[in-house]
């Protein structure tokens, strides 16, 4: 039986998520405005037949498909909103679920650390290679959710929301963690704005 672990839609990728993204795309990496969606299914295996009828059906590009033992993700993209959601629309009617049935979004972990030290940004900026580097001073959010899709869109979210510079977006595996960094009060504002995200996640 093939469970919707994650579903999850974006209407315009905004610029460093669209790039950050990109830097790890092993497809065709989209491009910020793009629309997206964010599909997760287990078994894993299981990915590859939505991967297929979803490319097959529409004109959406695949941007990344990871395939492990117990889940299965893709993530697809198009400068065509209506191409998305129509593929979308699709998956659900041959996976024959409906969007009510994705698995909940859980918050594992979230906090707020203010006037960061040197030291600590050093070490999170080697271990981040991907995303924009940490400065001394600035504050820090950190979030991690089960299950992992559903942190690009409260990435997405918190970069409309504020002034903010996307460290780290890891949305494989079994959690999905966030690190952004910023002011004070543009990270709170970022923080409040991806919580708010996962608990009312998108799905058209």
């Amino acid at each position: 039986m093939i469970k919707l672990r994650t579903y999850v839609y974006i209407d315009s990728l905004q610029p460093q998520l669209a790039e950050y993204m990109a830097s790890v795309s092993q497809g065709f990496p989209p491009v910020p405005g793009h629309a997206c969606l964010w599909v997760e299914v287990s078994p894993g295996m299981a990915i590859h037949r939505f991967t297929d009828i979803a490319l097959k059906a529409t004109r959406v590009n695949l941007a990344q498909q990871v395939v492990e033992r117990n889940f299965g993700s893709m993530v697809i993209h198009h400068r065509d909103q209506s191409d998305v959601r129509e593929a979308g629309r699709i998956l659900l009617s041959n996976l024959g679920a409906d969007i009510d049935e994705r698995q909940d979004c859980h918050i594992a972990w979230q906090e707020i650390i203010n006037g960061m030290t040197s030291d600590h940004t050093v070490l999170i900026n080697r271990q981040n290679r991907r995303g924009s580097m940490m400065l001394p001073g600035q504050s820090m959010f950190i979030l991690e959710t089960e299950p992992a899709g559903y942190i690009v869109y409260a990435a997405n979210q918190a970069e409309k929301a504020a002034n903010i510079t996307l460290i780290d977006v890891r949305a494989v595996g079994a959690y999905g963690r966030l690190t952004l960094s910023g002011s004070e009060a543009d990270v709170e504002e970022a923080a409040a704005a991806a919580i708010y995200a996962i608990q009312h996640p998108s799905g058209t």
